[in-house]
């Protein structure tokens, strides 16, 4: 059973920088593609970003030019560089990996923007 873990949430000021990190155990991520999505208080989960397993990523048009998604193989992890952060940023984010017919989720990591 895949198991994704999110890390690298917290308070941070507007326009200050966060790097999430989406780590997997019992798979080899590089199979998935995987999704960067984001829930606020009141609101539905979102699609934020997500790349594939040939490297191609796709952004929510509210993040583009501000964050980044990656992947690093060989420590089986997807990350998310999320700069010049907004208040309006501030959301749970959670990471997907799909590998059809599967898909998983993690527990989700919280991201504040706040002065």
């Amino acid at each position: 059973q895949m198991q994704l873990v999110e890390a690298g949430g917290g308070l941070v000021q507007p326009g200050g920088s966060l790097r999430l990190s989406c780590a997997a155990s019992n798979v080899i991520l590089s199979m998935f593609h995987v999704g960067w999505y984001r829930q606020a208080p009141g609101k539905e989960r979102e699609f934020v970003a997500m790349i594939t397993t040939d490297q191609r990523t796709e952004y929510v048009d509210s993040v583009k030019g501000r964050f980044t998604v990656s992947r690093e193989d060989a420590k089986n992890t997807v990350y998310l560089q999320m700069n010049n952060l907004k208040p309006e940023d501030t959301a749970v984010y959670y990471c997907n990996a799909k590998f059809s017919p599967d898909e998983y989720w993690g527990q989700g990591t919280q991201v504040t923007v706040s002065s």
